[in-house]
């Protein structure tokens, strides 16, 4: 009885450990755009240079704090361009408190300028359908959303950090 168990306990442990060495394999591809983000980290903290969190940088730029995701930490923003890189660990839908809703990338571009994120590649809002964001701008307790067309929210609705709840595509 003893030999059997063994064997049977020997080749649960061997698929289990197959299912785990082959999952692996999937989370170092799904880290891959965080490790990025985080290179960028490291070459800055090098320089002497730390990075701000990224909400601090968004208020420092007259923009709403909460308008990305809570994990969406790392990031890259070339002061001298303008250009904002953010990374966001998996595609990803964020609701806000005035019902609208934003879908996310796992890579977000735009060009942060004081005010604005212009430019943007990797970020949707629901107008019924899906559509493209292209720019945000602050003004006042406003936020204009440009999707197709200029979509003016409360500013307040995105002043608070929330998660994101995955989904299958982007």
């Amino acid at each position: 009885m003893d030999q059997i168990l063994n064997k049977v306990g020997s080749y649960w442990i061997g698929q289990k450990a197959n299912k785990e060495m082959s999952s692996v394999g999937d989370d170092i591809n799904s880290m891959s755009t965080s490790i990025q983000g985080g290179a960028n980290w490291l070459v800055n903290k090098i320089k002497g240079k730390m990075q701000k969190p990224l909400p601090e940088l968004l208020k420092d730029y007259d923009l709403a704090v909460g308008i990305f995701p809570r994990d969406a930490t790392n990031y890259e923003f070339n002061e001298e361009t303008g250009k904002l890189t953010v990374y966001i660990p998996s595609i990803c839908e964020v609701g806000y408190k005035d019902s609208s809703v934003l879908r996310f990338s796992t890579t977000v571009t735009g060009y942060l300028e004081k005010g604005k994120l212009a430019d943007i590649d990797g970020m949707k809002t629901k107008v019924m359908i899906w559509v493209k964001v292209s720019c945000i701008s602050a003004d006042g307790g406003k936020l204009h959303f440009t999707a197709g067309m200029k979509k003016t929210r409360s500013r307040d609705a995105y002043e608070v950090l929330r998660d994101g709840v995955s989904v299958d595509k982007y």
